[in-house]
């Protein structure tokens, strides 16, 4: 499993573009893969997003009886090639680690963009997703701005 290599929801890919922010996935990550299903969902065709069709449609069809087309598609992709996955939806995220993937999600992505330089504020980024819609729970927020080292008079911008 290369650790260069991420496999993503749409959900992720959404909430960044909202903000004028995929540059952070492209910066973070060498090869970037999303389904046919997150594609659709996504709806824009970038240069550094690679399609890649999931081979077992068995393990799809059994997966979207509990997570929605995209999501499916993105575990299964994520688990035959055993790579780490971006995901947000709860529901999605348990049904990924029953599986046994390792998975992260749109916050996490940001926590790991400050430790390398790549955005300023984890603070200032997810006040700009809230503000375009994307929901941060108050207990997730806490926890990414202490992981990022944003605690007490840190960076709000």
């Amino acid at each position: 499993m290369s650790q260069n290599l991420i496999i993503t929801d749409s959900g992720c890919l959404i909430a960044l573009e909202r903000i004028d922010r995929l540059d952070i996935l492209s910066s973070l990550f060498g090869e970037v893969w999303i389904s046919p299903a997150v594609s659709q969902e996504f709806g824009s065709s970038l240069s550094w997003l690679k399609v890649v069709l999931p081979k077992d449609q068995g393990m799809i069809t059994a997966l979207k009886l509990s997570v929605d087309d995209g999501e499916a598609e993105a575990i299964a992709l994520a688990y035959e090639y055993q790579c780490r996955l971006i995901v947000d939806d709860l529901q999605a995220r348990k049904v990924a680690q029953r599986l046994g993937l390792q998975i992260t999600g749109t916050v996490g992505v940001l926590i790991t963009a400050k430790k390398r330089g790549i955005i300023d504020s984890v603070k200032g980024t997810i006040n700009s997703l809230e503000s375009v819609g994307f929901y941060v729970s108050e207990a997730l927020k806490a926890q990414a701005l202490e992981l990022a080292g944003e605690v007490g008079g840190g960076d709000d911008r």
